[in-house]
């Protein structure tokens, strides 16, 4: 044996103990590294399954008290009528539910608690029409009824039930705020739930990705030192623990182990010298280096990581460190867009234009200057969503909020005007607040372009739309001094372009917060009315082609102690959008079926009684129930009573609407069509109509009573005789109109030419003249205001 070879035996094996143990030295601080970043990026992912969840519980907690500070739940819960408040104002509370979620499809409950516990009101945006309260939520419920807590939120998790984030919170049903302590079981208890979508989304990548599940403990779950395991708190007393199999780590240290064995035994030719040179050029010093930059980027003093560019598994690691938080940065910011942005158009949404524009209105207020609100509606687009489908529906908004945006920002470069704020408040309605000196003619100019854009409908890919906007403007400080009132005034006055024609701008004036008071006025007094002491009927008189009255229309008027007389024009589409016509429909239908017995006696016991109810009463079987009794408590025949429905009604006429018209109809009532030719008549629509009778509006009278509208006149009455329906003229005021709706073939006629409304004292008067002179005069030649009728209409009067 050669001395080198005796050296080699003998340096060989202290070399390679020496580096074997340097090399599980290095095995044991990687592995402690890698456990550590390991650890870290756990934790990270942790904190951003965090942020998602606090901000679901934030979204719930603003979702709540948005509707606290509305009107909506403290019109419900104050109204005493029960068939109003579960019709409209239950239907405005779904409404302002879904108006305040940003996704159509998410999933979120509401329900008012009484204070024993009976659900009042629950409502879920699925696609359960009877859904009701969960029983987690009931338990809740209890739970925090028999507590001490006056809020409180709480994640329901059952493995049986979809997951929810409930915000709970007791509220005074007379005051709407905060209850004492010692008023809690006379509180209102009002719960949201909403599903914490994203939230769970993360929490099943998590779970699919380390292949175990997250536990959710009132505290965190205790670990050994060398597990791999996390735990985040998402409230005071709720965590969310995740621990990692062994297995999944095992792979990873395996091959680190195998590499260290193969370079020790490679190493330990090399001088221990030259070993501690390459230890800590290529080990030691970037283990270092990452480790600062980990801790500068932890405690906030740099934003981003460095790679070195060292080479290997350090390299590697630097760079999937920095890939990682690279990542979890790119996550916030689009979580913080997507709940600031309108997933269709990538406008923003409400919620970050009510942030923007509460910043304009207080600077505006605070340091002076105006700022104007472009409120946009756009006409007839639930027609051609309807007709073309929400596909090109939504290329429209998209295609209508980038010129819109395009078009005002030509305007604001031009006019060097700070940045508007321009988003999709909702469905088909677009906000634009602009900061300008007033009288500087850029809102005129802003809305002369917008309306430009649908000159000759709206065009998308090639193809036009008949759409058309209308624009309300209110100017803050002029109009109103905060944001709440600055929308709800350029609402208005959008409100009273449509009226005005569409396709136009209007600004909110004065005249129209006094029609909005007079409005006001109306509700107020509608919901205190007597109908015994304000409300009054009139019967207008129907007559045949002999001249002999056949039946009578009872018509309400309304004096009213403090606005004096109000027309049925004005306060009738009051009542029916604010759901207070039932008490009136049902008082005018019990006061005329008792005035029956009267008309009777007055012109013969075949005498019809025609009825106007609104046609919102049909969606409810109760209005027949109501017929039926006060037929029977007033000894009345139903085929003498006969239901006027407005011509609108027919359009709208769904499955429910007509089984309940069709009940009416097998109780022996009689069916009249009020108005018919004052909406969007068809000659379908005639033949599908369910009615004894058609009664032709006046409008269409004074169109269609000429000698050159005869025969289309002529052929819509056969129309109506083919489908076994009698016709009414309305509107006759002229001995013209008469004949010629007699030479057409009508059947009955009604008009200030033969009666004007009458009371029942003053009808009774008008019935002995009237019959005294057609006892008196001759049929073919009477004679009236000193001239000869007309052939064929002498015998009507």
């Amino acid at each position: 044996m050669t001395l080198g070879k005796r050296a080699f035996f003998l340096i060989f094996p202290v070399v390679l103990t020496g580096y074997l143990l340097a090399a599980l030295s290095v095995y044991i601080a990687q592995g402690h590294s890698v456990l550590a970043l390991e650890r870290a990026r756990l934790s990270q992912q942790l904190d951003h399954i965090a942020a998602l969840f606090r901000n679901e519980v934030s979204q719930s907690r603003s979702f709540l008290y948005s509707l606290l500070e509305g009107n909506a739940i403290r019109l419900f819960v104050s109204e005493a009528d029960e068939t109003y408040r579960n019709n409209a104002l239950g239907l405005r509370l779904q409404q302002s539910i879904r108006s305040l979620s940003d996704d159509p499809k998410k999933f979120i409950s509401f329900a008012i608690l009484n204070p024993d516990l009976t659900p009042g009101y629950y409502f879920e945006n699925s696609d359960d029409p009877f859904a009701e309260i969960g029983s987690a939520q009931f338990e809740l419920a209890r739970r925090l009824a028999g507590g001490s807590q006056l809020r409180d939120w709480t994640y329901l998790h059952d493995n049986q039930a979809r997951p929810l984030i409930v915000y709970s919170e007791f509220i005074d049903p007379v005051t709407f705020s905060r209850p004492l302590p010692s008023a809690k079981k006379s509180a209102l208890q009002v719960q949201v739930a909403v599903e914490p979508t994203q939230f769970l989304g993360m929490q099943r990548k998590l779970q699919d990705e380390y292949k175990t599940t997250i536990g959710f403990d009132a505290a965190p779950q205790q670990s050994l030192p060398d597990d791999l395991a996390a735990s985040v708190r998402l409230a005071p007393s709720l965590f969310a623990t995740l621990t990692v199999p062994p297995s999944h780590n095992a792979a990873d240290m395996q091959q680190l182990k195998l590499l260290l064995s193969l370079g020790a035994l490679a190493m330990s030719l090399v001088s221990v010298g030259l070993m501690i040179i390459l230890i800590r050029r290529f080990i030691t010093n970037p283990i270092s280096a990452l480790d600062r930059q980990v801790t500068a980027v932890m405690s906030g003093e740099h934003d981003g990581i460095t790679e070195t560019g060292a080479a290997g598994e350090i390299g590697r690691l630097t760079g999937n460190i920095k890939q990682l938080h690279d990542q979890s940065q790119r996550a916030l910011h689009l979580v913080q867009h997507a709940s600031w942005t309108d997933t269709l158009t990538g406008i923003s949404n409400r919620g970050h234009f009510n942030t923007l524009a509460a910043d304009v209105v207080h600077k505006v207020t605070t340091n002076g200057g105006h700022c104007s609100l472009l409120f946009i509606d756009i006409d007839n687009f639930k027609f051609v969503n309807d007709k073309y489908g929400h596909e090109v529906g939504d290329e429209l908004l998209k295609m209508l909020a980038l010129r819109i945006e395009g078009a005002v920002g030509e305007i604001v470069m031009r006019r060097s005007l700070p940045q508007v704020v321009f988003a999709r408040l909702s469905g088909d309605e677009f906000a634009v607040l602009v900061q300008s000196v007033s009288g500087d003619g850029a809102i005129r100019e802003m809305c002369a372009v917008i309306l430009a854009l649908f000159s000759g409908g709206f065009e998308v890919r090639g193809k036009h739309y008949p759409v058309t906007a209308s624009i309300g403007v209110a100017i803050c400080p002029t109009d109103a001094t905060n944001l709440a009132e600055l929308i709800s005034n350029a609402d208005a006055a959008m409100y009273q372009a449509k009226t005005n024609g569409k396709n136009r701008s209007s600004r909110f004036s004065r005249a129209l917060q006094d029609k909005r008071d007079r409005i006001r006025h109306i509700q107020e007094e509608l919901r205190l009315v007597d109908p015994d002491e304000q409300f009054h009927l009139v019967y207008m008189p129907i007559v045949d082609t002999r001249g002999r009255v056949t039946g009578c229309e009872a018509l309400l008027r309304w004096v009213s102690p403090t606005l004096g007389n109000i027309t049925p024009d004005e306060f009738v589409p009051i009542a029916e959008s604010t759901g207070q016509f039932t008490k009136i429909d049902w008082w005018v239908i019990n006061r005329a079926m008792s005035d029956h017995q009267h008309l009777k006696a007055l012109f013969g016991p075949e005498t019809v009684l025609a009825i106007n109810i609104s046609s919102a009463e049909l969606h409810s079987k109760s209005i027949g129930d109501y017929f039926s009794d006060c037929l029977d408590r007033h000894g009345l025949d139903a085929r003498t009573i006969e239901i006027e429905l407005t011509e609108t009604y027919a359009v709208k006429l769904g499955d429910q609407l007509h089984r309940n018209i069709e009940a009416l109809r097998e109780k022996g009532f009689r069916i009249s069509i009020d108005d018919f030719g004052a909406g969007y008549t068809s000659v379908q629509q005639i033949i599908e109509y369910t009615a004894d009778t058609i009664k032709l509006d006046r409008a269409l009278v004074e169109t269609l009573a000429n000698e050159e509208s005869l025969p289309a006149l002529k052929a819509m009455v056969a129309l109506c005789h083919a489908q076994r329906m009698s016709v009414i003229g309305e509107g006759i005021d002229s001995h013209e109109k008469l004949a010629l709706l007699t030479a057409a073939g009508c059947d009955h006629f009604q008009g200030y030419l033969i009666s004007r409304p009458l009371a029942l004292p003053d009808l009774s008067i008008w019935a002995l003249k009237r019959a005294a002179e057609m006892a008196g005069h001759d049929a073919d030649h009477a004679v009236v205001n000193g001239g000869r009728r007309r052939a064929g209409t002498s015998n009507l009067l």
